[in-house]
Order: structure tokens, then C-alpha cells, then sequence
């Protein structure tokens, strides 16, 4: 017979097991696995909410737009966790924009809904390896294709550009892409520019490779750089997949790898939407 005591232990158990989290506590965990210092000065930082209030689910994401912020209420989600930024600039501050109506309906739909909003930028790049290049990787089958230790170099059986150009397209279910480089061009030797690095990075990391696959650019930049070297006759490309596509499976990683150590709460990763279209002739 199962004594009373037995019981007692099992339900004070039960009940600690089954206690929520608040947000600032999965954060904290989310700290201690990362193998990089905590850097004082950051941008991932809670950008609304209260961080001691118990998490209900944990919605990952590229970007926290409207259609995130209402897939996250629809999921019992009430913490999201962001690559980018919420409000438009990348520190967040709202000031310039304080009497935006756009920016009021966002700010009076996260409070309506009590919503806490972390962005996680910095530190998971500075994680070793960088998980945005891990996510990314994984959706292109590329994880065992790496050039020794660099998470960016990728050796590939040899292709043409307009193949690999096809095959990204598909992949990412982008309405378009941009690409400069001769179509025929074959190419293995692949540099990863994620998001926006920067023209001197994505510049430097084109002398070792036959095309980068890069978020985006000042078209001014690497744009007329590559632009240039094509026209010259040099066997260089560039494939530019915009910001959102070049880094968001880096998020779905992110919910992945929570779940690893986070238990008792529901992670989730939500996926952006491209906002833009490209026009066809069907529609002149």
C-alpha cells in the first residue's frame, strides 16, 4: 500500500515539475548554453513586456511583424524571440516614430495581448558555430560540404550558376532573386554572406570563392564591384537572397536547439512572409 508520505512527495514533485517559467528564467537558460561571453553592451535585450511573467509557449522568428504577433496570440505564445528588430531601426528606439500610427497599432496589439518580445541577434551569431550558418546550412544540405573550419566556405560538385541560382529559388520559395554573373559560369567553391555583412566583408570573401550567396547590399557596394569584375571577364557571381531568407533558418535552428534543454514549454518557430511580389505579364 502506498504511503501517505510517498503521495505527498510525488504530488510536491509533480507540481514543481509542472511549475511555469517565466520568460526571464528561459532566457537565462538560454544564456548558459551558449558558448560565448555575455557581452554588456547588446542588442538582444527584451523589447517589450514583463520578463517575470510565465511563459505560455515561445514563438521563434525572423522578424516580429503583424503576422508573426498574431500567429504567436493564435499559438498561446506569449513570448517571442527575434533575429531582427521590432520597431524599424536597429536599436529599437521609438522616439522618431512616437506618434506613427503604424508603430501605435503594433505597440497597442503587443500590449493588448501581453506580449514579451526578446531579440536574439548578437550573441547567436557570436555562438560557436554561429547558429544562423548552422540553420542555414541544414536547409541547403551543406552541413558536411564545409571547407575545414570555416562555417562560411562551401565546396560543392560543380554546377552552373544558373542551376544553383534555379536551385535556391526553389528552396526558399522567393519570388525572385537577384543574381549577376554569366549564367554558364561553373561554380563549386560557394562563400555564405548572411544577412548584411557589410561590402568589405562580402568583397573580401569573393577572392577565395567563385559566388557568394549574400542577403543584401547597398547597390552601390558589392553590386557594382561584382558588376564590374563580370564585366572585365573575371569568373566571379554573386546571388542576392534579400535579408529575411539568407538568415531565418538560423531561427528555426534556434527553436530546435531551445528544445534540447528547455522543457515544460511549448517552442515553436514561426516562418516570415516575403512581403513583396514581382510583377508578370499576366498582370499588364
Amino acid at each position: 500500500m502506498v504511503s501517505r508520505i510517498f503521495l505527498f512527495l510525488l504530488a510536491t514533485l509533480f507540481s514543481l515539475t509542472t511549475q511555469g517559467q517565466t520568460a526571464q528564467q528561459i532566457i537565462d537558460q538560454l544564456k548558459n548554453q551558449l558558448s560565448c561571453d555575455w557581452a554588456n553592451e547588446t542588442v538582444d535585450t527584451f523589447k517589450s513586456g514583463d520578463p517575470n511573467e510565465q511563459v505560455t509557449g515561445v514563438l521563434c522568428c525572423m522578424f516580429a511583424d503583424m503576422q508573426v504577433l498574431q500567429e504567436a496570440v493564435a499559438k498561446n505564445c506569449n513570448l517571442i524571440i527575434t533575429h531582427e528588430p521590432v520597431f524599424y531601426n536597429h536599436l529599437d528606439e521609438t522616439k522618431d516614430l512616437q506618434y506613427d500610427p503604424v508603430l501605435q497599432d503594433k505597440l497597442a496589439y503587443i500590449k493588448a495581448h501581453e506580449l514579451i518580445i526578446w531579440r536574439f541577434h548578437d550573441h547567436w551569431h557570436r555562438h560557436q558555430p554561429d547558429g544562423i550558418y548552422v540553420g542555414m546550412l541544414d536547409k541547403l544540405g551543406w552541413a558536411n560540404q564545409t571547407v575545414a573550419n570555416h562555417i562560411n566556405l562551401v565546396k560543392t560538385q560543380s554546377q552552373s550558376l544558373k542551376d544553383l541560382a534555379h536551385k535556391l529559388q526553389s528552396v526558399f520559395e522567393i519570388p525572385g532573386i537577384r543574381v549577376i554573373g554569366d549564367p554558364a559560369l561553373e561554380v563549386s567553391k560557394i562563400g555564405l554572406a548572411l544577412g548584411a555583412p557589410g561590402a568589405k566583408r562580402q568583397i573580401a570573401l569573393l577572392q577565395d570563392v567563385d559566388v557568394i550567396i549574400a542577403g543584401e547590399a547597398q547597390e552601390w557596394e558589392t553590386y557594382q564591384y561584382i558588376n564590374d569584375a563580370v564585366m572585365q571577364g573575371k569568373p566571379k557571381a554573386v546571388i542576392f537572397l534579400g535579408h529575411l531568407k539568407s538568415e531565418e533558418a538560423g531561427m528555426a535552428y534556434l527553436s530546435e536547439w531551445m528544445t534540447s534543454f528547455i522543457k515544460g514549454v511549448p517552442i515553436h518557430f514561426s516562418e516570415n512572409q516575403v512581403p513583396y511580389w514581382t510583377p508578370n505579364e499576366d498582370d499588364f
